[in-house]
């Protein structure tokens, strides 16, 4: 008798992920990395590929935790975990190290726990996600990780996707978030084709014990009112499925916006002086999606930070562009001037 329909369903997910990461690194040679893939990503003394696994005790990330310590054995993968204290409740702590012991009994090595001081920088919520992420980029570094497993599910991305459409961020923002994304190809998500009640119910029928975050059900924060106020009032008004075509929305809006970032990639250089400036003129005959494209792609090499970039800004940028009246220079994110000269785009620091 095989395992249950929800625990062989995390496992299929998690294998076919360490069969992309093996065969990347099988194909990729380290002394010439290609496609953005880390050339300081190394094998455990013992040969064998590192693949981490970011956990922080609840449902998602320790079902994603067990179907990791079942599978990476079978393809020769040394699997390890990372469980980070935010620090952001009495006892976590406490939580953390009683995780990270979890982790040590599923068999996974090697295991630590990381304690992280979250700042205000963009919010509670995102000041959270970017101290977690630094924790687990020193980690991936330190172990030489060819790879760190996220537990995010398609509910996850149904919220991100609906958080993108509240706050008007255009296609990039619905496209939510990638099955691969950061440096060198490092942060994987299994779980994006799978919904939050499966990986569940793998923790039930396994027996594994799970912490819910109590900072998921209080309403102060917008993703905790939109997972139990929000989707549910869509799901009743629409019916279900709702979570499900979400997600969809999110692949195929990656897809255009991948698209589109490769057009304005390559009509950056097309609309751009002897000197490197930026010719209105070529700028205008763009299609208005790529010529912002290739706005915000100025802007952020100028050094306005991409995470406090917003649309409304590109779109001031673009006025001096398309609606030209003389307009004085513009003050934008990171200390950034846009103003337009002789037919020219200039964007310097101020």
């Amino acid at each position: 008798m095989g395992p249950h329909p929800a625990v062989a369903a995390i496992r299929l997910a998690v294998r076919r992920v360490l069969h992309d990461v093996l065969n990347e690194l099988h194909t990729i040679p380290s002394a010439a990395p290609r496609s953005g893939r880390r050339s300081t990503t190394a094998p455990s003394p013992d040969g064998r590929p590192v693949v981490l696994v970011a956990c922080s005790g609840g449902a998602d990330s320790m079902a994603l935790a067990s179907a990791l310590a079942f599978e990476a054995p079978k393809l020769s993968v040394r699997a390890g975990a990372v469980t980070v204290d935010h620090g952001l409740q009495a006892g976590s702590d406490l939580r953390a190290a009683e995780v990270a012991a979890r982790l040590t009994a599923m068999g996974l090595d090697p295991v630590e726990s990381a304690a992280v001081t979250v700042g205000r920088a963009g919010g509670p919520e995102a000041a959270a996600r970017d101290a977690r992420y630094a924790a687990l980029d020193e980690a991936a570094e330190r172990h030489g990780a060819a790879a760190v497993l996220l537990g995010h599910t398609r509910d996850d991305q149904a919220e991100t996707v609906l958080l993108g459409l509240a706050r008007g961020s255009g296609i990039r923002s619905l496209s939510g978030m990638a099955d691969v994304s950061g440096a060198g190809r490092r942060y994987r998500r299994p779980f994006l084709r799978l919904d939050r009640q499966t990986a569940r119910k793998a923790c039930l029928v396994q027996h594994l014990p799970v912490w819910d975050d109590p900072m998921n059900d209080d309403p102060a924060y917008t993703r905790s009112r939109l997972r139990h106020e929000g989707l549910p009032a869509l799901e009743k008004a629409l019916g279900k499925g709702v979570v499900e075509a979400l997600a969809r929305t999110a692949r195929l809006s990656r897809d255009d916006a991948d698209a589109l970032d490769a057009w304005a990639a390559q009509a950056d250089e097309s609309v751009r002086d002897d000197a490197g400036l930026l010719e209105c003129a070529k700028l205008y005959a763009l299609p208005p999606a790529v010529r912002r494209r290739v706005l915000r792609r100025a802007l952020v090499a100028a050094g306005s930070p991409a995470g406090s970039l917003f649309a409304r800004h590109v779109e001031e940028v673009e006025r001096l562009i398309v609606g030209w009246r003389g307009q004085k220079p513009l003050n934008l994110p990171g200390r950034v001037e846009a103003l337009r000269q002789g037919g020219r785009l200039v964007i310097r620091q101020s």
